[in-house]
């Protein structure tokens, strides 16, 4: 255990006996857990093949044996050796024909509104498309969820025999786009109502027609952190001020954002308490090892030390307010003896050095970084919102780039539904075929609620049926 350094730092006694206490408590749980670790180390197995899988039975005799041919007065058969292996079938495509039976009545005498009745046309997702559900759900899922342009889904189509023209497909996804609208602003209502909520940006490219190259868009990404739904915003590529202004206007809350110094102007907003990210700081130390290895691996073990206090709350399964006595206990003291340690350094460091940066960043908004030690809901960092953010940053290395301002906002509602399936566990295909199955159910029916059919109330009923039938 390396002993913290007090040399230089205004700590008071009581301050200084605080924070060795913390250290030393928080390595004796360190070192217990990595002993625990180590006793469950197994040797990895493999895992069985689902059951659900349908089986194909392949029987192999001995050479010159089969079947029919073994004599039962010879041989006596033992348990075979049963090897199973995974294959796989490509996708096939198959055409629903829907037939709707018509009669006519054989007394024509019938006074009768018309003698020719007609089953009913089911709601197609997209009227007069030959389009169906799951295929909608696949093209949309297979580019945003898989990362596949729709070109390349094209060209995959073509070697199972299948030609689609492009231009019908970005009028399918076009449609699926506005079909899924409004649910996506009801996701981004319940998000902005909650108290607790993660922001970030991430840069989208978006095609300039005037300029014939592409330019620097940006994603907003918000997230309720407790009730574990994300949205994201999409303003023209902005990320400037007056967009966080619109988007947060009414907002009441928490909002955990990293140093982006949009986020300032909330310190004077009554009702909006912003909290920082530790992700981002330690980050900037972890770069600055290579210029100063000795101040930067001190400051990680002193920002190491605060993600144990978590680990160990995470452990014990501790309650909200369990949480936020044991970061009072042990964090605060060791984030006192941190900022001081800051406030020494500084002076000794170049500003514009790796190490100078770092602290300087982190100084800035120190105020902001302890804050999360108040509450126990509060999480030390972002990366639960980065990791919504992750599906946006694979994507655009695979189709590169949106056509245009629509195509973005398009890109924000899929990145928006499909991250709220993610986060609840929900079958993307599932939930969407569902949702293009029923969505024309709650046309002109104002006695419906359209909440049902987002992914956490979908799979909230399904589990509710799925009790019942068991």
């Amino acid at each position: 255990m390396r002993i913290m350094d007090f040399d230089g730092l205004d700590l008071l006694p009581e301050e200084k006996e605080l924070a060795t206490s913390a250290q030393a408590e928080i390595e004796e749980f360190k070192n217990k857990s990595l002993m625990k670790k180590e006793k469950a180390k197994v040797h990895p197995l493999r895992k069985p093949l689902p059951e659900s899988l349908p089986r194909k039975e392949v029987h192999l005799y001995p050479e010159g044996m089969d079947k029919d041919t073994i004599d039962p007065e010879v041989w006596v058969e033992l348990e075979p050796e049963v090897t199973e292996m995974l294959d796989r079938q490509p996708a096939t495509f198959f055409v629903t024909r829907i037939i709707r039976h018509k009669f006519v009545l054989r007394d024509k005498s019938q006074e009768v509104t018309s003698p020719v009745i007609t089953a009913a046309m089911p709601a197609l997702p997209i009227p007069r498309s030959y389009a169906g559900a799951s295929l909608l759900a696949d093209l949309t899922i297979d580019k945003y969820v898989n990362h596949l342009p729709f070109y390349r889904q094209l060209q995959m189509f073509k070697q199972l025999g299948i030609s689609i023209p492009s231009a019908t497909v970005n009028d399918w996804f076009q449609e699926v786009a506005d079909l899924l609208r409004p649910t996506y602003y009801r996701i981004r209502e319940l998000v902005l109502q909650t108290d607790y909520i993660q922001s970030d940006e991430t840069t989208i490219p978006i095609i300039n027609n005037e300029k014939h190259k592409t330019v620097k868009g940006y994603l907003w990404m918000v997230r309720a952190v407790i009730e574990d739904l994300v949205f994201f915003h999409y303003d023209q590529g902005s990320r400037a001020q007056k967009v966080a202004l619109e988007l947060f206007r009414n907002y009441q809350g928490v909002i955990q954002s990293d140093g982006y110094a949009v986020y300032d102007m909330y310190e004077n907003k009554k009702g909006v308490l912003p909290i920082g990210c530790w992700a981002h700081c330690r980050r900037r130390f972890t770069e600055a090892q290579a210029e100063d290895k000795a101040r930067a691996d001190y400051a990680l073990e002193q920002i190491g030390l605060l993600y144990a206090v978590e680990r160990r709350a995470d452990e014990e399964n501790l309650s909200f307010e369990e949480r936020s006595e044991l970061r009072s206990r042990l964090s605060y003291p060791i984030m006192v003896a941190f900022e001081k340690w800051m406030v020494s350094e500084y002076p000794k460091v170049l500003p514009k050095g790796r190490i100078g940066k770092a602290i300087h960043y982190t100084y800035g908004m120190y105020h902001k970084l302890t804050r999360y030690h108040l509450d126990g809901r509060l999480k030390m960092d972002n990366n639960l919102g980065e990791n919504a953010i992750r599906p946006v940053a694979l994507g655009r290395k695979s189709w590169l780039f949106c056509g245009n301002h629509d195509a973005a906002e398009n890109a924000a509602i899929m990145y928006t539904l499909f991250g709220c399936c993610k986060a609840h566990g929900v079958n993307f295909r599932e939930w969407l075929v569902y949702f293009l199955n029923h969505v024309h159910d709650y046309d002109g029916d104002y006695s419906k609620n359209l909440d049902d059919l987002l992914p956490h109330h979908y799979l909230a009923k399904n589990s509710e049926n799925l009790a019942i039938l068991s």
